[in-house]
């Protein structure tokens, strides 16, 4: 086991390098910089002025140089300075986290306290009217975007309740109760498309667990079939299961951009993008990296957890 963590572990070094080459190397790529929008905002470019900008941000340095501090920013905890504001970058960063992941975290919750159960019931109850009737709310819930469903939620609230939810950032130490409610209702219209996704994939892998020879002995050892399915069979269909919510987690982390647009809500998604519009490299760079390692933490997770829910797995040292 030990052998196969350090295995994990420098995969997702080996990883996080090779994403750090193409985040530097694709943002150098695109047209322009910070010193380019500052100038056509302006009006005017004065090419001493212009080239005093490029020097105190080190943009006139060789890109490989500029890539080499980046690394080493990063190994030493100093991640830059933003351009656009001149603060240190992790000042910037540091109060976007919390938003965006208490909204992920929320938002898979929902997801997993609906999509695992029902695609249990629309396995049991495969090709009756209630099995029907769940795989037409998981097609719906693929098929509407999570930020279009938020808008309805707003929309339906105001018509129905004349209420609208807080258009601004609302801290839980400042009210609890309207913090909840403003996280509550996009975790919901995210929540609802992930559980989609995660019930079909319950759903498809239990069928197949329920056709197997354990099964049917389970069964006729008189065992109650709440016990062969819960116990039995789901615990050996749910490895698919973990994977897709890992990745569905891995997703949220920086695929909130348009959701937390709609509710206005401060997370990284939404202010990465505002950041590649200014080309605030820093920023951008930090945010994409940040992304990157979640992923790479939350493959690694799933592949423990697979050791934890079937021991059949093993893996030599």
């Amino acid at each position: 086991m030990k052998t196969y963590i350090a295995q994990r572990l420098g995969i997702g070094l080996l990883t996080l390098l090779g994403m750090s080459i193409v985040i530097f190397g694709m943002l150098r790529l695109a047209p322009g910089d910070i010193v380019d929008i500052l100038f056509s905002t302006g009006g005017y470019v004065n090419p001493s002025e212009r080239a005093a900008i490029e020097k105190e941000l080190g943009l006139d340095r060789p890109v490989w140089v500029q890539y080499v501090e980046w690394i080493r920013q990063i190994v030493t905890g100093d991640l830059g300075k933003s351009y656009r504001y001149d603060l240190p970058a992790w000042e910037i960063i540091r109060p976007l986290i919390p938003v965006t992941l208490e909204l992920a975290v929320l938002s898979l919750i929902v997801a997993v306290a609906l999509g695992v159960p029902l695609g249990v019931i629309s396995a049991v109850r495969q090709d009756t009217g209630l099995d029907y009737a769940l795989r037409v709310f998981s097609l719906a819930g693929l098929s509407m975007p999570s930020f279009w469903l938020g808008m309805v939620i707003i929309l339906s609230l105001v018509a129905w309740l004349g209420w609208i939810p807080p258009v601004t950032y609302v801290s839980p130490r400042e009210n609890f109760w309207l913090h909840a409610v403003q996280f509550t209702l996009p975790a919901l219209a995210v929540g609802y498309r992930s559980s989609a996704l995660i019930m079909r994939i319950t759903r498809s892998s239990l069928l197949e667990v329920m056709r197997e020879d354990y099964i049917r002995t389970a069964r006729a050892k008189g065992q109650s079939g709440r016990v062969v399915i819960w116990r039995h069979a789901l615990q050996n269909a749910i490895l698919p299961v973990v994977t897709v919510i890992g990745i569905e987690f891995a997703f949220l982390i920086g695929g909130l951009v348009v959701t937390e647009t709609v509710f206005n809500l401060p997370g990284v998604a939404r202010f990465l993008v505002e950041a590649i519009l200014w080309r605030d490299y820093p920023i951008v760079q930090n945010l994409v990296m940040l992304i990157a390692f979640v992923v790479v933490t939350v493959n690694f997770l799933v592949d423990m957890a697979y050791m934890v829910l079937d021991p059949r797995i093993k893996y030599a040292d």
